[in-house]
């Protein structure tokens, strides 16, 4: 999921390194991107849920309302950022057997302080190298190295408090969660993002499951994606297929829309969700990670060019060297024509 180069991160669509000059989220999807916003990059990211369960065992109808929020910031370098996510939930429902009569409640779903760390990235030693000035071809083809994903790692806490009927517990808990995210970037605007996750561990209802995300930038600014995940716990379990489309709007701010469905009926669970993300770029101009595009490969060639002649003089100096140590010079410092002598 991620959005980047063509918008979405679900990331989504994510690019070649960690700052990028347009926004870089892991909306519209339930995933998260492999790559961090950048270094002093702060953004936003919330979507408005609305949806309906069925339950055929208990007899339930349940209609709902869900904010989701995110707050991201780009912290001492590149491959850094710590986050604030959670969701606000309220749920109304009615019983449809036995005892008839509607009940509504509501809460937080989940409250969670982490931080995120890109442990690989397999594109920033190909941006070095440049393209193939000689194939068109070879830069627009598979390759067996586009198999390399980039990597990261995700360690959060869980805020959760008592009375919480979306929990299993009463009680006021703090619980950790960690995420591995892989992402490949593949030719063609496809964006390949998967996540392998453990949530609340080290209480008596640890979730575990998966979720893989499919992204491809139809153009500079429209971008859709499909989305399985899949969750275990003690508590519930599901399967869910997602599927949307992210809009860039400018640089810096995009919308997505997406739908939900479930594949059981206890419950069975269909929704639509709404979002917005929204960054403030304070990134430095000076950073490499700044320069893409073809400025940023003409750059790199300067650079390679520099530094190759640079060798290069180095090496002629090093044999010119050489060969006054082996050689007999005479110096004319008379300059009388009489070859110094």
């Amino acid at each position: 999921m991620r959005f980047l180069l063509a918008l979405l991160v679900f990331l989504p669509i994510s690019a070649n390194s960690q700052y990028t000059d347009m926004i870089n989220t892991n909306q519209p999807g339930g995933s998260q991107g492999a790559f961090a916003v950048g270094k002093k990059v702060l953004q936003f990211e919330s979507g408005i849920t609305l949806g309906q369960e069925k339950h055929n065992l208990l007899f339930t109808e349940t209609n709902l309302f869900n904010w989701d929020y995110s707050i991201r910031y780009g912290l001492f370098k590149e491959e850094l950022e710590v986050s604030l996510m959670g969701s606000f939930q309220r749920n109304k429902v009615t019983y449809t057997q036995g005892f008839t009569g509607e009940d509504a409640y509501s809460n937080f779903k989940s409250n969670t302080l982490g931080a995120k760390y890109l442990l690989y990235d397999p594109y920033r030693k190909r941006d070095l190298e440049g393209p193939n000035l000689y194939s068109w071809k070879a830069n627009n083809r598979f390759q067996w190295e586009d198999l390399i994903p980039a990597v990261s790692i995700y360690a959060g806490a869980n805020f959760d408090f008592a009375d919480n009927p979306f929990l299993p517990y009463q009680e006021s808990t703090i619980s950790p969660k960690v995420v591995l995210s892989t992402q490949n970037n593949f030719v063609g605007s496809l964006v390949l993002v998967t996540n392998i996750f453990a949530d609340r561990i080290t209480t008596d209802f640890p979730t575990y499951g998966y979720i893989v995300t499919l992204t491809h930038a139809t153009n500079r600014y429209f971008s859709i994606f499909v989305e399985n995940q899949g969750f275990k716990s003690d508590f519930y379990s599901d399967q869910l297929l997602r599927a949307g489309a992210a809009v860039l709007i400018y640089e810096d701010l995009h919308i997505d829309v997406s739908l939900t469905k479930g594949f059981k009926d206890t419950p069975s669970v269909f929704y639509g969700r709404v979002g917005v993300a929204y960054r403030f770029d304070m990134h430095g101009d000076d950073e490499f990670l700044e320069e893409k595009g073809k400025a940023g490969r003409e750059l790199k060639r300067a650079e390679k060019d520099k530094n190759k002649a640079l060798k290069k003089a180095l090496k002629e100096k090093k044999k010119n060297k050489k060969k006054r140590k082996d050689s007999f010079e005479i110096d004319d410092n008379e300059g009388d024509d009489n070859g110094g002598i």
